[in-house]
């Protein structure tokens, strides 16, 4: 990709965020199904939350005509629901042979296979729901967010809140001006609650691949290494080569009602303070500071995550003080502006309090400014019927919030405090980051 249409690319979508409302440019002008038809689905991942993926698109009016899952077990249970579908435990063939009969996937896998999947699909023309964080890597968010811009299509990232009535509510309320200009904002989790550092600082022992799964689909673009039951079919969220840790678990949640109230684009500066990174997995805790341009000029926005627990067993969070007598909630988020405080005490950004309480007795909020959405996946089965339009869309807001959380590991791994250009896709102040910005691939699964 050259820097100049990095530059393009970045600019459109800043000014998409910035307009405080979401076009879907990836909308196609004549939708591949009217709005009367059944939509013709392919599922990649069968078990967790890529077979909720699958139950919520049936669900929504769409049949699924091929299924697929490295895990012989869960397809097989999977497929009891779908009878008719095509079975496959590698995605790759499914899509050599079915490719005609489908219009639209769903990728629900491990992160580091997610953008392999997706943009197998999306360059065949299939429209792509795919599980957050969107991806593994920045680059591969950028370039899926490019395909589904150049190819048109109807896309959507797996964060649920996005479509809830009370996250859009209180982007409205901020945008409106209820708590005045923001100054920063703190976001935290209670994340990991997989095994990872300290506990974990080495590779497991070598297990015989279980005759139920393909091992060699499940690494796919990850690099070669024996199987382990302590990857599969849960716990490797938490191994820098197949997981994105904590903020690739729940930012895409947890920062989402800030993200997109605030209309932030990309952070100019981050720095993360951590325990001791190993090379395997993410560590105990960490505190990520991101510096954002402020929409319209000004003095630049900090945005702060806490994950994890420090030795001690004390959990990472902002100040007490922050909360003004509020109980602190396992995962949540707070703006503090001039006039006031927005509090959400869960991931979904689905409830909030407005602090000080005194200060917003009688509150009215203002007019809704903002369409409301029929559902997560009937908002995605609209857009592919150019019907409606899916607000995390991959170019406008899925790629772009997807590239902020990112880069969060990236300073993890990195232990300093990086520069980074979006226009250049680059950290500009270390180059060791490139290979972090975008990984090679193993030969066969390429992205």
């Amino acid at each position: 990709m050259t820097q100049r249409r990095n530059r393009r690319e970045f600019l459109q979508t800043s000014g998409a965020l910035g307009a405080g409302f979401f076009i879907n440019a990836s909308v196609p002008a004549i939708a591949r199904r009217s709005p009367n038809e059944q939509i013709s689905l392919a599922g990649v991942g069968c078990g967790g939350r890529g077979g909720g993926d699958i139950d919520e698109s049936t669900g929504a009016g769409g049949v699924f005509a091929a299924l697929c899952d490295v895990d012989r077990k869960s397809l097989e249970e999977k497929a009891k629901k779908h009878p008719k579908a095509k079975l496959y435990q590698d995605y790759r063939k499914m899509f050599d042979e079915m490719a005609k009969e489908i219009d639209a996937v769903t990728v629900g896998v491990a992160d580091h296979a997610h953008a392999a999947i997706a943009l197998t699909a999306m360059r065949l023309g299939k429209h792509c729901y795919t599980e957050k964080p969107l991806t593994h890597d920045i680059w591969e968010a950028r370039e899926m967010a490019k395909v589904a811009r150049e190819k048109k299509l109807a896309t959507q990232m797996g964060n649920q809140g996005t479509s809830g009535k009370g996250l859009r509510r209180t982007v409205e309320c901020i945008q409106a001006g209820t708590i005045g200009d923001a100054k920063e904002v703190h976001i935290w989790t209670n994340r990991p609650v997989w095994p990872q550092s300290p506990n974990i600082k080495a590779r497991p022992k070598d297990e015989p691949v279980p005759e139920h799964i393909n091992w060699d689909v499940w690494l796919g673009p990850a690099p070669e290494r024996p199987y382990s039951s302590k990857y599969h079919p849960f716990k490797w969220r938490g191994w820098w080569d197949f997981g994105t840790g904590a903020l690739g678990d729940m930012a895409c949640h947890t920062a989402n009602v800030v993200y997109m109230a605030l209309k932030l684009t990309a952070p100019t500066h981050i720095e993360a303070e951590s325990e001791e990174p190993n090379p395997e997995t993410y560590p105990a805790w960490a505190h990520v500071t991101y510096k954002f341009p402020r929409p319209g000029g000004g003095e630049p926005i900090m945005v702060h995550w806490y994950e994890g627990k420090k030795p001690s067993g004390e959990r990472v969070l902002p100040n007490k003080e922050l909360y003004q007598g509020e109980k602190i909630s396992d995962s949540g988020s707070m703006i503090i502006g001039a006039k006031g405080t927005m509090y959400s005490p869960n991931d979904y950004g689905e409830s909030v309090t407005w602090l000080p309480k005194k200060d917003f007795e009688g509150f009215k909020e203002p007019a809704p400014t903002l369409p409301r959405s029929p559902g997560h996946h009937p908002e995605w089965h609209a857009a592919i019927k150019g019907t409606g339009k899916s607000m995390s869309n991959f170019p406008d807001y899925a790629g772009p919030l997807t590239e902020f959380v990112l880069l969060g590991n990236v300073a993890i791994k990195l232990g300093k405090k990086l520069e980074w250009s979006a226009e250049k896709l680059e950290v500009t102040n270390c180059p060791d980051a490139a290979k972090l910005i975008k990984r090679d691939y193993r030969p066969g699964f390429g992205v």
